[in-house]
């Protein structure tokens, strides 16, 4: 096996870029022929090969705003990375679990989202995107309104249920 520490680590930093710049041309050039994208919404949405994850990576970068990396760790093939940003009006934080390829290409990368209002809010936008982009206009209607009661009900309970289950101070 080849030491691929120094430019596993390079591909690392050229993948961060490319997010913060929005640049889903240059986020490809990181990427093993064969990559293999795990959504954090759903195990039943997996994309294989660069070619599906042109399409992801531009419309992604649509709808998630101002991405800024605050922590990374890892060595060898294997990194973390973790981002703030926005998806519309919600704060939104992503971790990515990133394995590299002996050529230290990104071969596979599985995503985690927080908070869940902002997870919805990107079932509402990334997916009709995703769907008009293919030509699937019918598609892209039915995913927008199958996630905005979701969407709804998530941000009314983040907002006004949720709060109300914190612990009060006690007098002490």
């Amino acid at each position: 096996m080849l030491d691929t520490s120094h430019s596993a680590a390079a591909t690392v930093a050229r993948w961060r870029a490319a997010a913060e710049d929005a640049d889903a041309g240059a986020a490809l050039d990181c990427l093993s022929p064969d990559v293999v994208l795990t959504s954090p919404l759903t195990d039943q949405f997996r994309l294989t090969g660069s070619d599906q994850l042109r399409d992801f990576l531009t419309t992604a970068f649509t709808a998630i705003k101002g991405i800024n990396f605050h922590t990374q760790t890892g060595q060898g093939n294997t990194y973390a990375l973790a981002y703030r940003a926005r998806v519309g009006s919600q704060p939104f934080e992503e971790a990515q679990l990133l394995l590299l390829d002996d050529e230290a290409r990104i071969k596979e990368i599985t995503l985690f989202g927080r908070p869940l209002p902002a997870l919805t809010a990107l079932m509402i936008t990334l997916g009709p995107q995703l769907a008009r982009r293919q030509g699937r206009r019918g598609l892209a209607t039915l995913l927008r309104a199958s996630a905005t009661p979701v969407h709804a009900m998530v941000t009314f309970g983040d907002r006004t249920v949720v709060p109300r289950t914190r612990p009060e101070a006690r007098p002490t």
